[in-house]
């Protein structure tokens, strides 16, 4: 199986939900992308286009940026 690589698209801003607005991964997917199998991986990025559907649907609400202590905080669960 190909290498799948990270969907990142430096635009890393967390909902509500810790969803990012960049590449709509949750914080935890984030985290762990690279201890996750390449299947893993593909369930992860075909869920995606979906997510992002929803969210540009709602409402635009508050966001923060993502910083290494949150996903370190979420890395140690």
């Amino acid at each position: 199986m190909t290498r799948i690589e990270s969907p990142c698209v430096a635009c890393c801003k967390l909902d509500e939900q810790d969803v990012c607005q960049g590449c709509y991964r949750t914080l935890a997917e984030i985290a762990n992308w690279n201890r996750r199998t390449e299947a893993e991986k593909a369930d992860i990025l075909a869920r995606l286009p979906a997510r992002a559907d929803a969210y540009r649907r709602e409402a635009e609400g508050p966001t923060h940026p993502i910083t290494r202590k949150a996903v370190l905080a979420v890395k140690e669960h």
